[in-house]
């Protein structure tokens, strides 16, 4: 490494520091005024896993993980953990979720994998650490991009993302096995040294077609479309059913949302002093 590029990523990781603490009384100030950050106008794309058809269907978290990195590319070192590089991924509901209170979860969501990825958040701290722009949130969809090509590898957004979303090469993504004989026409891999996460298949989306994971789902486990949009089926699906996000609390505004819940289904087996509580206060 030059001393002029080290010089610079000192600097950068100062600025980066500078930024994120002031990001982050920035939203712990907003949230106390009770007001959220401000939402992405026009589209906003938004992601909802249904957990109650996912938890009929071990064998579909597979399927959709392998779809998602066979269409971008995604290198395997196998049982290397250090070396991992995923776009979406499995962890146990209660992991996932470990900042919410379940004292008696459903059998059904108790221990079943949760199929995790880059939330898109209305209010990304991982944008504004970048020092090149290398990620930025697109304003027409609201999508959290990458430009791999920008990306000097200084690891600030993988520090700021609070959901471990984003992976770093640390090897050279063209010597995994699983990328072997790769189509030239395939989606390029990336190089060693830089950052990578899940983009909403941007590819596809320009193309008129849906994300790989929610084209892999058979029965409409996975919903993708315009949140903006009062006629779009994510925005049905989260008007007809309890969702939940992962840590809403930092202010992020994550944009995937998990069905757990049919409201009416609560409404039958809650006291009605109950479910008071629960709108009113937010609190089971």
């Amino acid at each position: 490494m030059t001393e002029s590029r080290r010089g610079f990523l000192k600097l950068a990781g100062l600025s980066a520091v500078a930024v994120a603490g002031s990001a982050a009384v920035s939203a712990k100030a907003t949230r106390s005024e009770g007001h959220e950050p401000p939402a992405t106008t026009g589209k906003r794309l938004a992601l909802v896993v249904d957990l109650r058809k996912f938890a009929k269907d071990d064998a579909l978290f597979a399927a959709v993980v392998e779809a998602c990195h066979k269409a971008h590319s995604v290198p395997d070192f196998g049982d290397d953990a250090k070396n991992e590089v995923k776009w979406i991924w499995t962890e146990p509901f209660e992991t996932a979720f470990h900042s919410e209170e379940f004292h008696y979860i459903r059998e059904d969501l108790k221990g079943k994998p949760t199929l995790l990825l880059c939330n898109h958040c209305d209010n990304p701290p991982c944008t504004r650490v970048c020092p090149t722009q290398a990620t930025w949130k697109r304003a027409e969809d609201g999508v959290v991009m990458m430009d791999w090509h920008r990306c000097i590898g200084c690891r600030y957004c993988v520090v700021a993302c609070p959901y471990g979303s984003r992976s770093f090469n640390w090897k050279d993504p063209r010597k995994a096995a699983n990328l072997a004989g790769l189509d030239p026409k395939a989606f390029p891999t990336r190089m060693r040294g830089v950052v990578e996460k899940c983009t909403f298949c941007d590819e596809r989306l320009a193309r008129g077609e849906e994300p790989a994971c929610v084209a892999a789902c058979p029965n409409g486990e996975m919903a993708f479309g315009d949140l903006n949009d009062p006629a779009s089926e994510v925005r049905r699906l989260l008007t007809e059913h309890l969702a939940i996000r992962r840590r809403p609390g930092l202010g992020t505004q994550p944009e995937v949302y998990y069905i757990v819940e049919d409201p009416r289904s609560l409404m039958e087996v809650a006291p009605a002093a109950e479910v008071f509580e629960v709108e009113e206060g937010g609190h089971a």
